[in-house]
């Protein structure tokens, strides 16, 4: 792998960056977006089960709120009707979804960043590849000259110019995967934020009016 860095020339230590840089981003959001920790799949239920009669403790809600980023949703609800039990409606749905946003923007951290990786890399291969073929008429002997280019730097050229672009590829295309990848999760724990606070919401309007 060395030996072919070096070949390639100066031009493939950005996308040596890249690569590096998107295997910490992908490993990043594998731990950063498990199930545990964003939407467990009974936590639900244990809140509803919880408050079934009135809002829990402060600490209970502290608790359910350090558990992961449905809880933070859920026990915004909580801390909202603890603070004020006679808040309205579009208080407590506002409450908890000023809480969902900051979730959502933190669910989609560094996906950004994959994607302009996935973007640029195959530009920065490009770049070499042109810098290559630029090397290689470089290497050629003006015209009249007789014995031609010197062919250890035309074969330098040719190396720079096709490394950089195999190595362009070879960084973009796991990254726009793995970018697709995250996308579809997040989407599906967006929906599934939603979708537990509006059932949550109604819980807690109906043990209020009790």
């Amino acid at each position: 792998m060395l030996s072919i860095i070096q070949a390639a020339g100066w031009p493939i230590w950005p996308l040596v960056a890249c690569s590096f840089l998107a295997l910490a981003l992908v490993i990043e959001r594998f731990i950063s977006l498990k199930t545990s920790k964003v939407a467990p799949p009974k936590l639900l239920d244990e809140a509803l089960s919880a408050s079934r009669h009135a809002v829990p403790a402060p600490d209970v809600v502290t608790q359910l709120e350090q558990n992961s980023a449905l809880g933070e949703v859920l026990a915004s609800g909580f801390r909202t009707l603890n603070s004020d039990p006679t808040c309205t409606e579009v208080d407590l749905r506002a409450n908890m979804e000023s809480t969902g946003r900051a979730v959502a923007h933190r669910l989609e951290r560094y996906l950004s960043a994959l994607a302009t990786i996935a973007s640029a890399a195959p530009l920065l291969g490009l770049l070499g590849t042109v810098i290559g073929m630029i090397e290689i008429f470089g290497s050629q002997a003006p015209s009249g000259v007789t014995g031609g280019g010197n062919p250890a730097q035309l074969a330098h050229g040719i190396s720079v110019a096709l490394y950089n672009t195999a190595f362009g590829l070879i960084v973009a295309i796991p990254s726009l995967i793995f970018w697709r990848y995250f996308r579809g999760r997040v989407d599906e724990y967006l929906l599934t934020l939603e979708l537990s606070a509006e059932r949550f919401a109604r819980h807690l309007l109906a043990i209020r009016g009790r």
